[in-house]
């Protein structure tokens, strides 16, 4: 027997298994009105009644709904109300500028755009074909309660959903992800990370990144309450570990550090101490904050590296019984290694040092870019464009990401993109933007920077440019004026000299 693997296998077990129990707890301030504690037999209802809606307004199987939004119910809904019925969601990274999400919605061919109030100004000038600000006004249209939507011939290697990926150039590229993609890696994760249905999961990452990661997928299926936070705030992350028995969460490195930050002037034991695992991607933190998160807060620090591209989760890194005698200096050192090849992924590193990865979870292809996708894809390997070894223990460690792209607070930024822009100013003629260690962010992106002949340009000038041309987070932190760069002798940036003398006696180890 055949049946295939859709997401909504995991709510369609939340519905019939842990129906009355609460399933997403919406963020209490936001500008829409909260829906509040939903239970999985109301998620459930709610994304029928969302699929009903895309019946009524023409938007068919296979067309692209985008939304862009902070974390709140109605995107998670959205998940299993778009996705989960045929339609592919194209879930838009809402700290980009406006500019940047025109494109993708334009580049997606999108039929619906939805916006998150906080975002409407904003984006006002993005245009589609249809479009919906979210809210109580719009959920009349959105959610058509009681009708029954139209059937879908499931198919698992059917596109699910289109999450854009600034990767190397310019413009962002859209990753397909399909039905099967997004169940192996709910699948793997849970099992890797130990979930059960008493886990209680607070979304500190964004759900636009790689869909939470596959989080609220295996997480439904599995019952575990999801409460929204909307935004990030070390103290009011304490303040719901500790009122709401959060076992669970995942982010950034940056995310940690603010939680580290409002735990030293907490008032009393730091919650959570002993019961909450915290999965950590991005940069990895420095070898002294995953002590310190074992520490001074008592959370277990999990690892675990992976791209857009492959769903996430392609390597998992947890305490190991082997490690229970040593101290929490030395356990700390193996966490900070990327991992240990997850249940049905095969990693290999060939011989330029490139990271290669093939399994269920690595991505169709990228939407409408069909060069890019055979070059990813080259070989039946997935070529992920980063550096590393794999040590005597199996565990992958990564060394550079040859793609030069800077992962700050999570977030990824293309140099060539921020290169791109500040060679726009008329005063400067060569740029090479690199990531340095940040104590708070992980890396910050750094500009090196030559003037033309005859010109001036101060560093805020730079950075002001900068800024009128991306989004905030990808502009450069500091610039530094140069007399030249390294670049070998055919005039290639030698990056690797550059970044050098910014990370002498640490390592740059990019998830």
């Amino acid at each position: 027997m055949f049946v295939p693997l859709t997401i909504n296998d995991f709510l369609r077990r939340a519905e019939q298994v842990y129906g009355a129990r609460p399933g997403v707890i919406d963020e209490p301030q936001q500008p829409a009105p909260s829906l509040g504690a939903l239970s999985y037999a109301r998620v459930g209802a709610l994304a029928r009644a969302q699929a009903a809606a895309l019946d009524a307004m023409g938007i068919g199987f296979g067309e692209r709904v985008a939304i862009v939004s902070h974390n709140a119910a109605r995107l998670l809904v959205s998940f299993f109300g778009v996705a989960g019925h045929g339609r592919v969601l194209v879930p838009i990274n809402f700290r980009l500028s406006p500019h940047e999400i025109e494109y993708i919605v334009a580049h997606a061919g999108a039929s619906l755009l939805l916006v998150d109030p906080e975002l409407d100004a904003s984006l006002a000038g993005v245009k589609c074909a249809r479009r919906l600000v979210l809210g109580a006004e719009s959920d009349a249209v959105l959610f058509q309660e009681g009708a029954a939507p139209a059937a879908w011939a499931a198919d698992e290697n059917a596109t699910a959903t289109i999450n854009y990926t600034s990767g190397t150039t310019a413009r962002p590229k859209g990753v397909e992800l399909t039905h099967r993609n997004l169940w192996i890696n709910a699948t793997t994760f849970a099992l890797h990370a130990g979930i059960s249905d008493r886990d209680v999961y607070l979304h500190t990452l964004p759900m636009f990144h790689c869909n939470g990661w596959g989080m609220p997928f295996g997480l439904a299926g599995l019952g575990v309450p999801q409460h929204v936070l909307r935004k990030i705030d070390g103290a009011e992350i304490l303040r719901r570990v500790e009122r709401h028995g959060v076992t669970l969460m995942c982010a950034a490195p940056a995310v940690f550090n603010a939680v580290l930050t409002a735990a030293a002037s907490w008032q009393g034991p730091v919650p959570g101490r002993g019961r909450v695992r915290v999965v950590c991607a991005g940069a990895p933190p420095p070898t002294r904050t995953i002590e310190r998160i074992e520490t001074e807060l008592g959370w277990e620090f999990i690892q675990i590296y992976g791209l857009t591209e492959t769903s996430p989760l392609l390597t998992f890194n947890r305490r190991r019984a082997e490690w229970d005698d040593l101290d929490d200096h030395a356990r700390a050192e193996q966490l900070a290694r990327a991992g240990a090849p997850a249940l049905g992924v095969e990693i290999k590193v060939d011989e330029h040092g490139e990271v290669l990865a093939r399994g269920n979870v690595v991505l169709a292809g990228y939407w409408r870019e069909p060069e890019a996708s055979a070059a990813a894809l080259a070989d039946e390997w997935f070529h992920t464009g980063d550096g590393g070894h794999l040590d005597d223990d199996n565990y992958l460690v990564i060394s550079d990401r040859k793609k030069d792209v800077i992962i700050t607070g999570g977030e990824n930024v293309s140099s060539i993109e921020v290169e791109d822009a500040l060679c726009s100013h008329p005063a400067v003629a060569e740029a090479a933007v690199i990531g340095v260690p940040d104590e708070r962010w992980g890396e910050t992106v750094k500009a090196l920077v030559v003037l033309a002949a005859g010109q001036q340009a101060s560093e805020a000038e730079l950075i002001a440019h900068c800024r009128t041309r991306l989004a905030h987070y990808k502009c450069p932190t500091s610039v530094e004026l140069r007399g030249e760069l390294a670049r070998t002798s055919t005039g290639k940036l030698q990056k690797f000299k550059l970044r050098a003398p910014y990370w002498e006696g640490r390592t740059r180890s990019v998830g």
